[in-house]
């Protein structure tokens, strides 16, 4: 049997191809050893080296073979070490329980050899396993217990190794102190093994370190360490470190180094699309913008960054961002949304704070070596075996109850899917009640909407109707009196005397007509909705003295005296549509006087608006006709000379006052006389 392993074993050997002069050597050594023992101890070695420069395939051939001989001759140290390497090659491929097991197989070998270096090995080994897990105190224990006997035997390479997992467990729990340590310990012996990325590595985690102990000075010293040993041959890199380093310069307010530093972080980051060193320069570029009281570019580029934080879940870089947000409204003075970015701040500071307790914690009470750590997991390890044992038997009485429990989900599955359907269906029906309602309610309002728009053409239709009625009629009297004036004048029939004698109801017939145009025009206006006020300040009595003048003559003609108690005074109106408004209610006390009334206009301030009135001591008006006015389009009554209405006027002013947020009211008694009063507001 042992011929058949060592021949087999000599196969391999041949069948390998040598990748340096060490390997050769060992190689050719190998192929001329005797003594089971010395190939088994050859071949350790080439595994070694083989391992070293990561040909894993090639080097597990190595370690079956060599495992196979040292069972067959029954070589404990050939065991311990082919299966102590065999498990650091599963640890490279992830294969985490063979290698654990293997694990602790090799340092039950190495601790019955007494082998105190290899129990170290393993035990470092082990520690790197847990760390790499998450089970950072386990991990910290197996990787201090191995610290010593690879200090007193001075192994540098399994040394740094150590090192480096101690300094990643103890960053990992918040133990900045023991990290600082023990990644300053690291470096020391990577600098000496040329060891060019776990360099860049220590020299980024000491400068993040240092930073959060606010020695800034030391961070700033460590990054740009990176930066130089990065040079431009990696910009994954350069673009997570470029915009820490313009950061740590924010601190010193040095904006122009960190203007710098971050902007050209952010064109890496955008364009290698690295969302998290996207991040830190939007936020470091925000607070640096804010320091510099460019608010809109600060905000912008903060907005920027929450949104790319609550993608990537960056909980860190999203506080920052709520803190700089509740900074620049403040200093907008919009305290609502400083108040509400204050309290995300800190509710999602509370829950980082919660989440660090148990972190915290290991800090506290895992950072030293417990002696007597490996008794205490072998008891952990045994009271996992009989908790195997119990759950056996509980897993034996669960299978029981899981039949009974199938049946059971199987008659309510047959259940639910009746329900389901019955569901269903009455869903089914009320989604066809829901659409039938939907439509009967647009048919509705379609029906509405044409009611409405048939509503609004009869009241078009009616408005023409109205407005040729009265051109027919009242507006063709007007003309044809003027008309037949002139014909007259025109064909001689009139001496001048009797001219001269006609000029004042020729020149009352044409105010008549321009006053009914005027009406007509406005009424038309508004009840087509068309009316707009463009108000200004202007002068009432102005516009009292140019309307006077127009009735000058018919007052006279009449024999009716107009009393002006008008003082200069000031309302906010539309001047044209105030001007009708006083026309109209001059001419109506006009045609409702007779010879010897009297007509006065007046202005006062109350309560801050302008009381404009007009009173004559004419026929006035019946109670029962005062409730028509301002009502009704074709209310109209006879003047005392006959004078005829279109009943537009007065209503006509109740619409152009309302457009001009104004009131206007009549108080009037029969046979006595009547008062207008228009009220309109004094400013905008």
């Amino acid at each position: 049997m042992r011929k058949i392993i060592t021949l087999s074993f000599f196969l391999l050997v041949f069948s390998g191809f040598a990748q340096t002069k060490e390997i050769d050597s060992l190689f050719i050594q190998l192929a001329y050893e005797e003594s089971d023992t010395l190939k088994v101890e050859t071949s350790l070695k080439l595994i070694q080296k083989l391992y070293d420069i990561e040909a894993y395939d090639r080097a597990l051939k190595y370690i079956f073979e060599s495992e196979k001989l040292s069972s067959s001759m029954n070589y404990t140290h050939g065991i311990a070490e082919t299966t102590y390497y065999k498990s650091l090659i599963y640890t490279t491929k992830n294969d985490y329980i063979n290698a654990v097991t293997g694990y602790a197989k090799s340092k039950a070998l190495y601790t019955d050899l007494k082998d105190t270096l290899g129990v170290a090995k393993v035990n470092n080994s082990i520690g790197l396993i847990e760390i790499k897990r998450g089970n950072y105190a386990k991990g910290l224990q197996y990787s201090l217990s191995a610290i010593k006997e690879l200090e007193k035997r001075n192994l540098k390479p399994e040394l740094c190794s150590a090192y480096n997992n101690l300094a990643k467990a103890y960053y990992s729990i918040n133990a900045q102190d023991k990290a600082l340590e023990f990644y300053l310990k690291a470096l020391q012996l990577q600098t000496e093994l040329n060891k060019k990325p776990e360099i860049i590595e220590s020299n980024n985690r000491l400068a993040e370190l240092y930073s959060a102990k606010k020695e800034y000075r030391k961070s700033i010293e460590y990054y740009e360490t990176v930066i130089k040993m990065v040079g431009n041959t990696n910009d994954s890199i350069k673009g997570n470190v470029l915009p820490k380093l313009g950061g740590e310069y924010l601190k010193f307010n040095d904006y122009e180094t960190a203007t710098k530093y971050l902007l050209e972080g952010l064109n890496l980051n955008r364009k290698s699309k690295n969302k998290l060193g996207l991040v830190i320069s939007l936020n470091n570029l925000g607070e640096l913008n804010y320091n510099l009281k460019k608010l809109v570019l600060a905000e912008n580029q903060l907005y920027e960054a929450g949104t790319l934080a609550k993608s990537i879940n960056n909980k860190t870089e999203l506080l920052k961002y709520y803190k700089l947000m509740k900074a620049i409204d403040s200093t907008k003075r919009k305290f609502d949304r400083a108040f509400i970015w204050q309290r995300e701040y800190y509710n999602l500071k509370n829950s980082l704070d919660n989440n660090n307790v148990f972190k915290d914690s290991l800090s506290n009470s895992s950072l030293e070596l417990n002696p007597d750590f490996d008794n205490i997991i072998e008891k952990a390890n045994d009271t996992t075996l009989l908790q195997k044992e119990t759950k056996i038997e509980d897993d034996e009485k669960l299978n029981r109850f899981q039949l009974i429990f199938y049946a059971l989900l199987g008659a309510l599955a047959i259940v639910s899917t009746f329900l389901i359907l019955i569901y269903l269906k009455r869903n089914n029906s009320i989604k066809y009640t829901q659409d039938l309602e939907e439509k009967n309610i647009k048919i509705e309002l379609q029906n509405k909407a044409f009611q409405e728009q048939t509503k609004h053409l009869e009241n078009v239709n009616n408005v023409k109707d109205k407005l040729f009625s009265i051109i027919s009629h009242d507006l063709k009297d007007s003309l044809s009196s003027i008309n037949g004036f002139i014909d007259l004048l025109k064909d001689g029939s009139l001496s001048r005397d009797e001219f001269d004698n006609l000029i004042p109801e020729l020149s009352e017939n044409a105010n008549n007509a321009s006053l009914l145009l005027f009406n007509l025009l406005n009424w038309s206006k508004s009840q087509m909705h068309s009316l707009e006020p463009k108000p200004t300040l202007f002068d009432v009595q102005e516009v009292f003295e140019d309307k006077v003048k127009l009735i000058e003559q018919r007052l006279d003609s009449k024999g009716i005296d107009l009393i002006d108690h008008s003082q200069r005074d000031f309302v906010y109106a539309d001047r044209s549509m105030f001007e009708i408004v006083i026309q109209n209610l001059l001419a109506n006390a006009v045609k409702f006087c007779k010879n010897g009334d009297s007509i006065t206009i007046s202005n006062h301030i109350s309560n801050g608006s302008c009381i404009i009135s007009i009173a004559d001591t004419g026929i006035g008006i019946s109670k029962e006709n005062i409730e028509k006015l301002f009502k009704n389009n074709s209310f109209t009554t006879i003047g005392t000379k006959n004078e005829k209405g279109t009943g537009l006027g007065l209503s006509i002013c109740k619409e152009l006052v309302e457009l001009n947020n104004g009131k206007i009211w009549v108080e009037s008694n029969l046979n006595v006389g009547s008062t207008f009063y228009v009220q309109l507001p004094k400013s905008k």
